[in-house]
C-alpha cells in the first residue's frame, strides 16, 4: 500500500478537486431512468406480503398457515420455522452493533411478538390481491402480554420483561435477575468530584427526546430469485450490498458465494438501510417457490417495523468558574433500543462532551429494550441526543455567567492534542475555526425583534474507515471505468471520480464511476459512518497509483528505458532524461495494451484507518408566536470542518440536509403511541417532517482543516450536521421565550403550555 499519511497535493495544485461538476448520475435521476428498489421486474415474479402482529407484546402460541397455502395462486408461506435459530453473536453494522440471535427474531417473530408490526409470517402469491387474501387466512393464536414503551419505566424492577434471558452486561457483580437493561457503558477522565468542587456555578438538567424516523422517501424494497441449484440473486435498496449478503446468508444458512447482491439506486437511507427486513423473507419465499419474489414495504410498515432512532432520557451536570472555564462535566444517558438490544448508546456516550477540552468527565449510558421497533442507525447515531442535553446546558451556563455562548465554547473548545474522555488524543480538528467563523458571520450580528431568539450549538462526530475495495479499468480508448463497492447516497460517485481523474491527470468526463455488485469486487463495508469519500477515496487513489505504476512500466517498455526514468505528469508518461521522446497519453498507452502486456487494471483493497473527527457550529434564529406556540425558523447557518471539500456542492448539500433533519427532530417529529402500544402516526400526513415551506435557505460555511491521514485531507461530513440543530433550535426558543425547554419536540402545544404557565406565574 502506498503511503497516504500526508496530503499529497496543495490546494493550488488541484485541477478537479474543489470544483463543482455535474454529478454523473444526475441525468438518469431527473429523467426517471434510474432504477430504485421497486423498479426491477422479472419474468414469473411473485408478490410477497408480510403478516404483522397487531399487539405490542404477545406470546405466539401457534400459527396455522394451512388455509393460506391452499388458496389458489399462493406459492409459498414462511414463518420463523423457516429460519434457523442462531446463537448470540455481535458484529458491526456501521457505527452500531447487531446480534444475529436478535436479527433472526426481528425479521420473523419466534417465541413472542415484541412490537406492533412485528413480522410473524409471509406469503408469496401470483398477485397482490391473492397475497393479501392469504394473509387473512393465516391464524395466529396470541397470548397478549403487558407491554412497556417508556425507557424509564422499562428500567423498573417490576416492568414487563421482554427477554427472560437478558442480563445487564458491564455490571459487577453480574445481576442475579434478567431485566430490560441490556448493558451499561461508562467513559471517565480525571476526578469528577474535585472538578465540581472547583466550580463557581453548576447547572444540572434532565432532558427527554422521542424516537424519530429517518424519513427516507423510498420504502424498503427488494427482488429475490433463488434457483433450484441454490444459487441466488438479490436486488435491493441498501447502504451496503456486502452487508446484506452477509446477513441474509447467515439467516438462511447459505454459502456467501451462492448469493449475489446488487444495490439499486437508493431513495434515502440515512443509516436506516444498513440492516435487513424484507430481504431474507423474499429469499426464503423464493427458495420455497423457485420463482422470483418481489417485496415492497408500505409506508405504514416502514414506520411500524423498521428502525427509528432512540428516544432517550438524558441527565447532564456541568460546572464552571466565573471566567468560563468548565471544571467538570457528567452525564447519564438512557437510550431506547426498541425490542432488541443495540441502541446507539456507545457513540452517544463518545460524542457527549467530545467538543470540549475537559479535565474531569464522566458519562454513563444504558441500553434499554422496550416494546417498539428495533432502532437502526440514523445519521450520527446517538450523537444528536446526548449533545442536545450537553449543548443546552452549555448555553445555560453562558447565560448564568453572562458570557457570549460562542466565547464560552471557545474558552473550552477541543483542539489538536485534546484527550477525549472515550480515549483518543485528537489530531488536527477544526472546532475553534468553526466557532471563529460563526462569531464573524453576518448572521451572528443581525438584531432580533420581539419574540425572536438566537441559538448556537456545536457538534462532533468521530467518523470511521473500514474495509474497502476499488478498481480502475482502462478502456481501449483511454477512458477509465471506476468500480466502487459502496452505494452512493450523497454524491460519492462524483467525488470518487474526481479523485481518480485528479490522480491520473485526465479530464473528469473520461472517468465513468459505477457501483459494483458483490461479485464484482472484494468485500466492502457499508456506506455509513461518513466513511465513503474518506475510505473509498483512499482506495480509489491507491488504485489510480497502481494504474500509474503499470502505465509507467508500459511506457518504459515502449521506450526501452529504465522505469526510474519514466514519470507520470499531467496525464502523460514522460521520459525524464530524453525530452525528445513524445509523451504518451492514457489513450496512447491503451492502444498498445495488447502488445505491451495485456489489460491494465488498477486495484486497491484496504482497511482504511485514520478517519478524522468532524466538528461543526450552527447558528439559528427563530420566532415564537406567543398566541399559538408555533416556532418559525427565520435563518439558519451551518459551519463545518470538512477537512477537504472534494465537491463543495455536495458537502454543502450534506450540511443543509443534516440541518433540515435536525430542525424536524427539534420541532415536530416524534412517534406517538396509544395506551395499547399502537402507533398513532404511521405516515407522513401525521408524522411531520419539514417541507420547503417550513425552512429558510440554509446557509453554509465550509471550513477546511485537512486530515493528515488522507492524501487529499478528507474527513467525513455527512453525519456531523445533524448533531447541533436540536440544541441550537432549543436554545433559540429559550432565548425567544425566556423559558428553558428540556423536552423535544418543541411542538406548538408544548411551547404554548409553557408560555401560558410562565404568564400565570408572573
Amino acid at each position: 500500500m502506498n503511503d497516504m499519511t500526508t496530503t499529497s497535493l496543495q490546494q493550488s495544485e488541484f485541477k478537479i478537486v474543489g470544483t463543482r461538476p455535474a454529478r454523473p448520475d444526475g441525468v438518469d435521476k431527473v429523467t426517471g431512468r434510474a432504477k430504485f428498489g421497486a423498479d426491477l421486474y422479472l419474468a414469473n415474479m411473485l408478490v410477497g406480503k408480510v403478516l404483522r402482529s397487531p399487539h405490542a407484546h404477545a406470546r405466539i402460541k401457534s400459527i396455522d398457515t394451512a388455509k393460506a397455502l391452499a388458496l389458489p395462486g399462493v406459492k409459498a408461506v414462511i414463518t420463523a420455522a423457516d429460519f434457523g435459530d442462531l446463537p448470540s453473536e455481535f458484529i458491526p453494522a456501521g457505527e452500531m452493533m447487531v446480534n444475529f440471535k436478535d436479527m433472526t427474531r426481528n425479521v420473523m417473530a419466534r417465541e413472542k411478538a415484541l412490537y406492533e408490526g412485528h413480522a410473524v409470517a409471509a406469503v408469496a402469491a401470483t398477485s397482490e390481491a391473492i397475497a393479501n387474501k392469504a394473509l387473512k387466512l393465516i391464524r395466529v393464536d396470541y397470548e397478549v402480554l403487558p407491554h412497556v414503551m417508556d425507557v424509564v419505566q422499562a428500567m423498573e424492577a417490576d416492568a414487563p420483561l421482554l427477554h427472560e434471558d437478558m442480563y445487564t452486561i458491564n455490571v459487577e457483580p453480574r445481576p442475579a435477575k434478567p431485566s430490560n437493561i441490556a448493558k451499561r457503558v461508562e467513559f471517565a477522565l480525571g476526578d469528577i468530584a474535585a472538578g465540581f468542587a472547583k466550580a463557581d456555578i453548576v447547572v444540572e438538567r434532565e432532558f427527554t427526546t422521542q424516537p424519530v424516523h429517518q424519513g427516507y422517501i423510498e420504502p424498503h424494497a427488494c427482488v429475490a430469485s433463488v434457483s433450484e441449484d441454490g444459487q441466488a440473486e438479490l436486488w435491493c435498496t441498501t447502504q451496503g450490498q456486502f452487508i446484506v449478503r452477509s446477513f441474509c446468508a447467515k439467516l438462511l444458512g447459505m454459502e456467501v458465494s451462492k448469493l449475489r447482491v446488487t444495490a439499486s439506486e437508493i431513495g434515502g437511507g440515512f443509516g436506516g438501510k444498513t440492516v435487513v427486513y424484507v430481504e431474507p423473507l423474499a429469499l426464503a419465499l423464493s427458495r420455497k417457490a423457485c420463482q422470483p419474489v418481489k417485496m415492497v414495504m408500505s409506508r405504514v410498515e416502514v414506520f411500524q417495523a423498521s428502525g427509528p432512532t432512540s428516544g432517550a432520557k438524558v441527565w447532564v451536570k456541568m460546572g464552571a468558574t466565573r471566567d468560563g472555564k468548565i471544571t467538570a462535566a457528567e452525564a447519564v444517558l438512557k437510550y431506547q433500543a426498541g425490542a432488541f438490544q443495540g441502541s446507539p448508546i456507545q457513540p452517544g456516550c463518545m460524542c457527549a462532551f467530545a467538543p470540549y477540552d475537559l479535565e474531569n468527565v464522566k458519562v454513563v449510558g444504558f441500553d434499554i429494550v422496550t416494546n417498539r421497533p428495533k432502532v437502526a442507525a440514523y445519521r450520527a447515531p446517538g450523537g444528536p441526543i446526548s449533545e442536545y442535553g450537553v449543548e443546552s446546558v452549555v448555553d445555560e451556563l453562558a447565560q448564568k455567567l453572562k458570557l457570549d455562548p460562542i466565547e464560552l465554547r471557545l474558552k473550552n473548545a477541543a483542539k489538536e492534542g485534546t484527550k477525549a474522555a472515550y480515549g483518543p488524543k485528537f489530531g488536527p480538528i477544526g472546532l475553534v475555526q468553526t466557532l471563529e467563523a460563526a462569531r464573524a458571520h453576518p448572521h451572528y450580528k443581525v438584531p432580533l425583534k420581539a419574540n425572536q431568539g438566537r441559538g448556537v450549538a456545536s457538534g462532533f462526530w468521530f467518523n470511521i474507515g473500514g474495509e474497502t475495495c476499488a478498481a480502475l479499468n482502462l478502456g481501449e480508448d483511454g477512458s477509465v471505468t471506476l468500480v466502487a463497492g459502496t452505494p452512493d447516497i450523497g454524491g460519492s460517485r462524483a467525488s470518487l471520480a474526481m479523485m481518480a481523474a485528479e490522480e491520473l491527470g485526465i479530464a473528469l468526463e473520461h472517468v465513468r464511476p459505477v457501483i459494483g455488485d458483490t461479485s464484482a469486487l472484494g468485500f466492502n463495508f457499508l456506506t455509513g459512518g461518513s466513511r465513503v469519500t474518506f475510505s473509498s477515496g483512499m482506495a480509489v487513489i491507491e488504485a489510480a497509483r497502481d494504474m500509474i505504476g503499470q502505465l509507467r512500466e508500459r511506457a518504459a517498455k515502449i521506450w526501452e528505458i529504465d522505469l526510474k526514468d519514466v514519470t507520470w505528469q499531467g496525464g502523460y508518461a514522460r521520459a525524464v532524461r530524453d525530452p525528445a521522446k513524445k509523451p504518451l497519453s492514457l489513450a496512447d498507452l491503451a492502444n498498445t495494451m495488447g502488445k505491451t502486456g495485456g489489460p491494465i487494471v488498477g486495484n486497491a483493497a484496504i482497511n482504511a484507518q485514520g478517519a478524522g473527527p468532524s466538528l461543526a457550529t450552527h447558528i439559528v434564529d427563530v420566532e415564537v408566536d406567543p398566541e399559538t406556540g408555533k416556532t418559525t425558523v427565520l435563518r439558519y447557518t451551518a459551519i463545518q470542518d470538512a477537512g477537504r471539500a472534494i465537491h463543495p456542492s455536495y458537502v454543502e448539500g450534506q450540511m443543509q440536509g443534516g440541518a433540515a433533519q435536525g430542525i424536524g427532530w427539534a420541532l415536530n417529529e416524534e412517534y406517538i403511541y396509544d395506551a395499547k402500544g399502537h402507533l398513532a402516526n404511521p405516515g407522513f400526513l401525521d408524522y411531520r417532517i419539514p417541507v420547503c415551506s417550513d425552512l429558510p435557505m440554509i446557509d453554509t460555511v465550509i471550513v477546511e482543516v485537512p486530515n493528515p491521514r488522507h492524501p487529499y485531507g478528507v474527513r467525513g461530513v455527512g453525519e456531523t450536521p445533524i448533531v447541533p440543530p436540536m440544541a441550537a433550535v432549543s436554545n433559540a426558543v429559550s432565548n425567544a421565550t425566556g423559558i428553558r425547554f428540556t423536552e423535544l419536540p418543541l411542538s406548538p402545544p408544548r411551547v404554548l403550555k409553557a408560555i401560558e404557565a410562565k404568564g400565570a406565574s408572573a
